[in-house]
């Protein structure tokens, strides 16, 4: 795992560590500008851009990607308004530049990291999108470079920002409901197949696909769309667990007051009713086993029903989380939700903004140099980014099960069996038959919070293969290294 940092990083690093220790590592731009760089904006990056630019006191100077046809797209938008921007298509080239003070990041999944601690090493805050990591070990390195070099990172869970959802669990926290029984999030979100292809596919000729694969292996293009299909593939993605589910496990986490990794995690799952290129599950819950109030997520990519557009709720979530509680439950996610009694009936409304003022809290973080001042400091990013990992673990390690063996599994877990029968329910209504198209069931695999890493007796035990997963073999000069 050992690897080299930023070559240029390593040579100045002793001129500049002095500097680090001080409020800002570079003068601040006229009139105490805060200068933004945005890397990677095919997707979410466009709407860094967006917000970044309507904050008072804010330049967007830079953009970097490594598709330079996404690249000239945005640079144009600032031509046209008379704006200058600077343009790279290496991320390591704008870190050079000592005229950026921040950058944001929404690259794919696998570069979140490196991008993140090179920042750091280079004197800038950052603003990373979700999930802060690709896996585990690298999300703890985040988090130790943020510390090292006294670095403002935001995490981009932007509802940490919804005031609705700050009252919410204010007053849950106090007690209003009772005790915390089971926090449960949800993403039903329809996903189409990603197609089948018979060999490797052409990249496009605008994109370096070096600089886009990074740490992952530099293999031929095997699916139909290089662009945001990633997320289906283990190398660059973590599944829809990763991609939306990420959000509502770190509400269900922010409920639940829990600030360390569970103590046992297992999920199961599959990719359901297609046959295409993708790896990850389609359908799939995953169990936090946190005491005394586990966190139960659930992912769903088909429809309600077999040809049918509408999507499956829980207590009309959809995509969002149900808290329930002793005396009531809450239900809800962006923009807030409500509050109801036992039996269905509203009590009480709280009404949120979905988290827009998240990157107005990342720059006055900036400003202040105080951590406390994030509403999504790193380290939360980091722990609710590793619940949806070692979930994805847990199923990356299973076996094709009967439903029964399923059921067994669960035995101890009460509050997990109702989701799976809804699980099945939910298959058969889309002519899928679990006795025949069977689930992964995942190993439950037991964590050491203290070490984020798994536990487990023998050399052939179960934790040896999950604490592989924990980390990847980085492809050189694209490495995370041991000591940030």
């Amino acid at each position: 795992m050992k690897g080299i940092t930023r070559r240029t990083f390593i040579k100045g690093s002793m001129a500049a560590g002095a500097a680090l220790a001080l409020p800002f590592s570079r003068a601040l731009g006229a009139n105490n500008d805060i200068r933004v760089a945005v890397v990677g904006f095919r997707g979410q990056g466009s709407g860094h851009i967006k917000r970044f630019l309507e904050i008072p006191g804010v330049r967007v100077v830079a953009l970097c990607d490594v598709d330079k046809d996404i690249l000239d797209r945005e640079v144009k938008k600032f031509t046209d308004r008379n704006e200058t921007v600077k343009a790279y298509t290496d991320v390591r080239k704008l870190l050079d530049d000592k005229q950026i003070d921040a950058i944001s990041t929404a690259t794919p999944n696998h570069w979140h990291a490196l991008v993140t601690i090179w920042a750091c090493q280079a004197g800038k805050d950052v603003y990373v999108e979700k999930p802060v990591s690709h896996n585990v070990w690298e999300g703890r390195k985040i988090v130790e470079a943020a510390r090292k070099y006294n670095r403002i990172v935001q995490a981009g869970t932007q509802k940490r920002s919804d005031e609705g959802l700050k009252e919410f669990f204010e007053y849950i926290h106090q007690g209003n409901l009772g005790k915390i029984v089971v926090a449960r999030g949800f993403c039903y979100k329809r996903r189409k197949s990603i197609g089948k292809v018979p060999g490797p596919q052409p990249v496009p000729q605008s994109l370096d696909y070096n600089l886009w694969t990074g740490p992952a292996p530099l293999n031929p293009l095997m699916r139909q769309r290089l662009h945001y299909d990633w997320h289906w593939v283990w190398p660059t993605g973590n599944g829809d667990l990763g991609n939306q589910g990420i959000h509502e496990v770190d509400l269900c986490r922010w409920a639940t007051g829990q600030n360390q990794l569970p103590p046992a995690v297992m999920s199961i799952g599959g990719r359901f009713g297609y046959d295409d290129d993708a790896e990850t599950a389609n359908t799939q819950i995953a169990i936090l086993d946190y005491e005394p109030a586990p966190i139960i997520f659930e992912v769903r990519g088909l429809p309600r029903r077999k040809d049918a557009s509408a999507m499956d709720n829980y207590k009309g979530v959809r995509i969002g989380v149900v808290i329930e509680c002793e005396n009531g439950y809450f239900a809800g996610g962006g923009g807030g939700g409500w509050v109801y009694d036992n039996d269905g009936n509203k009590i009480k409304q709280f009404k949120g903004s979905g988290g827009k003022e998240h990157y107005a809290n990342f720059i006055q973080a900036v400003r202040s140099r105080k951590v406390s001042d994030l509403n999504a400091d790193i380290l939360e990013g980091h722990l609710s980014s590793a619940l949806c990992h070692m979930a994805n673990i847990s199923y990356r390690l299973g076996q094709k099960s009967s439903p029964d063996q399923i059921k067994q599994a669960f035995k101890d877990e009460p509050k997990a069996q109702h989701p799976f029968e809804r699980f099945q329910d939910h298959l058969f209504s889309n002519w899928l038959d679990l006795s025949k198209e069977q689930a992964v069931l995942g190993p439950w695999l037991k964590m050491d919070p203290k070490t984020e890493r798994f536990v487990g007796s023998g050399e052939y035990s179960i934790a040896r293969w999950a604490n592989d997963l924990l980390t990847r073999n980085y492809r050189e000069p694209f490495v995370v290294p041991e000591k940030v």
